[in-house]
């Protein structure tokens, strides 16, 4: 099993969290009777759907202990749940369910999506942010260092695109009956470089990306493959006035359910 290190993962807090704020921005429901945050994490960002929404039950799933152990460590007021999100039925009260930089883990998430949209009661809403950023030259270099010989062990482990563009999950959710509204920014960050630092971008990569390839191998294995990896980054993304500019493609897609057909 890959484990998650919710430390790691919030070394870019601020960054990891404007797609979220941008994709709760655009949900116009009022007064929902519950809201559900699947692959919540550590919980930090769940707390602001309490904030938004005070009077809803809101709840945060997530399938890594460690993430769900430290939401509940950290985010009073909230109940959290272990559980995989592809076993995950809506309870007649949800109105609400987010789903934030956690659908590209699920190979055929584009079933669920369906039978979510089937399942919750009409005019919920259905908000999903996930990262389109695998063509990046970051993603391109993890995936071709790790296809090489030399790493055998990581054969296959990573997959080319496995989000759909806004078009497509627009064309999955007007289907299952939604209305839809789905749109893709690029997020350009600025992270800071120090001159004896590790390069940012294997630093964000950590937290997510190497996950796999990190539980693949063995920490030696790991270690030579992290710097291998580091030195192809430094090549994609040079330090300029010490800082390293890493534009990252999200997808968003917001569908209110029950409105068409």
């Amino acid at each position: 099993m890959t484990s998650w290190d919710p430390t790691t993962y919030l070394r870019y807090t601020d960054e990891r969290a404007r797609p979220f704020v941008d994709l709760v921005a655009r949900i116009g429901a009022e007064r929902p009777r519950a809201v559900v945050d699947l692959g919540c994490g550590p919980g930090n960002l769940t707390a602001t759907l309490a904030a938004r929404w005070p009077y809803a039950r809101i709840v945060g799933v997530d399938s890594a202990p460690e993430m769900v152990e430290r939401a509940r460590t950290e985010v009073p007021g909230v109940d959290f749940a272990l559980g995989d999100v592809r076993d995950w039925r809506p309870a007649p009260d949800v109105d609400v369910l987010v789903s934030n930089a956690a659908l590209q883990w699920v190979p055929g998430h584009e079933a669920l999506l369906t039978r979510w949209a089937g399942e919750l009661p009409a005019g919920a809403v259905i908000a999903v942010q996930v990262p389109g950023n695998f063509g990046a030259p970051s993603h391109r270099a993890l995936r071709d260092l790790a296809g090489e010989p030399a790493w055998a062990p990581l054969a296959g482990l990573l997959r080319e695109s496995p989000v759909l563009d806004a078009a497509g999950y627009a064309a999955l959710l007007t289907g299952a009956g939604c209305a839809v509204d789905a749109w893709e920014t690029t997020y350009l960050h600025l992270l800071p470089a120090g001159p004896d630092a590790e390069h940012p971008v294997l630093r964000w990569l950590d937290g997510t990306a190497l996950r796999p390839v990190r539980a693949a191998l063995d920490p030696g294995a790991f270690t030579a493959f992290r710097r291998e990896l580091e030195v192809r980054l430094e090549a994609a993304y040079p330090v300029r006035d010490s800082l390293v500019y890493f534009p990252f493609h999200r997808v968003f897609v917001v569908a209110r359910t029950g409105v068409r057909g």
